[in-house]
């Protein structure tokens, strides 16, 4: 164990700044309610609180518990999600839900072992859900959490390995509170979140504010910039689509859903080609002398780059077509649609 732990109370500093300084204004706290924590903990995956605080809002409203959310179609949920991006989310959010009803009487599991048997609850969100509402003594290691605890620690091994994570979720354990911890364990655990994203900030961190400052080795050293260590690099890829935007002069669109797997697995997307000439040869040919081809835009997702190419066309009423169904201007706004497609509908 590192020799600063020896002589500092690591967890007694977290809670007790926490208690003053950490942040207490977000919908999802001052709750342990397990639906409103677990709920925000899928969505503050890969997405920012600025954009997560109206979702989450919305969500509550139209599925205010757990069984209300199991009792909705994936298509709803989908819905009432689209533009928040990573749509796995929320087909396991839909499909944990139903779990949790059919499978525990509608009850949350108390531990984070039984939390971690749930779809799309990894082990760092079942820690999260059971340490803020069940105060059970249990380390998460979420994005900020591992940047607080690289720093603090000097733990330079390479997070790419599976070796390194496992070591340094041991170690997380052994820091956790020792004692009280029905009061201690939610406000450690929201505090270590707290930090790292307040003040433990990727760049410019926040130094002289933080109560760590004085047994940070990464501090010590002047090297926050370091840590965490990840060396293993995503390999991006880059696709090019043609997507037929296609509307009556009533608001109609024309989508088609999409398959189970895949990009925008699942959502209602305009239909998509592989080149200018493939739509073209896929549409009636009465329609071909009014496709109108606009500028193509990039759209960046977590490892691939999709170029797109939108080609409107304007019918005056909807016509039979393979490529898709006609969906009528009040109903396509409520499905799951992919951020770009909403976006080309609403504009257009």
């Amino acid at each position: 164990m590192p020799k600063t732990l020896t002589s500092f109370n690591f967890a007694r500093a977290v809670v007790s700044w926490q208690i003053q300084h950490g942040r207490h204004d977000l919908p999802w706290q001052n709750t342990q309610d397990p639906y409103r924590v677990w709920l925000s903990e899928i969505m503050l995956q890969q997405t920012q609180v600025s954009t997560v605080r109206d979702y989450f809002a919305r969500f509550m409203q139209r599925f205010p518990t757990v069984a209300d959310l199991a009792a909705a179609t994936q298509d709803e949920v989908l819905g009432l999600w689209s533009g928040l991006g990573y749509y796995s989310r929320a087909r396991n959010l839909h499909q944990a839900a139903q779990d949790i009803v059919a499978l525990h009487g509608g009850a949350f599991p108390h531990s984070a072992q039984q939390l971690a048997t749930l779809p799309g609850i990894g082990r760092s969100t079942a820690a999260a859900v059971a340490s803020l509402c069940f105060a059970e003594p249990v380390a998460i290691l979420d994005g900020n959490v591992k940047r607080v605890l690289t720093r603090f620690l000097g733990f330079g091994a390479d997070l790419s390995s599976s070796k390194n994570e496992r070591e340094l979720w041991q170690i997380a354990q052994t820091m956790l509170p020792t004692e009280d911890w029905p009061r201690t364990m939610p406000r450690y655990t929201q505090g270590v979140m707290d930090l790292g994203a307040t003040l433990c900030t990727p760049k410019n961190p926040r130094c002289p504010a933080c109560p760590l400052a004085s047994a940070c080795v990464a501090k010590a050293h002047n090297t926050p910039h370091l840590y965490p260590v990840k060396t293993k690099k995503v390999k991006r890829s880059a696709e090019s689509w043609w997507l037929l935007c296609a509307k009556t002069e009533q608001g109609d669109v024309l989508l088609q859903q999409r398959a189970a797997s895949g990009v925008w697995a699942g959502l209602f997307a305009l239909p998509m080609f592989e080149s200018l000439a493939q739509l073209q040869a896929a549409v009636p040919q009465a329609w071909q002398a009014h496709l109108h081809e606009e500028q193509a835009f990039k759209h960046v997702l977590t490892h691939k780059d999709m170029h797109l190419h939108p080609v409107r066309l304007t019918l005056k009423k909807a016509a039979a077509c393979e490529l898709g169904a006609w969906v009528g201007a009040t109903v396509w706004p409520e499905l799951g649609l992919p951020a770009p497609v909403r976006q080309l509908l609403t504009k257009g």
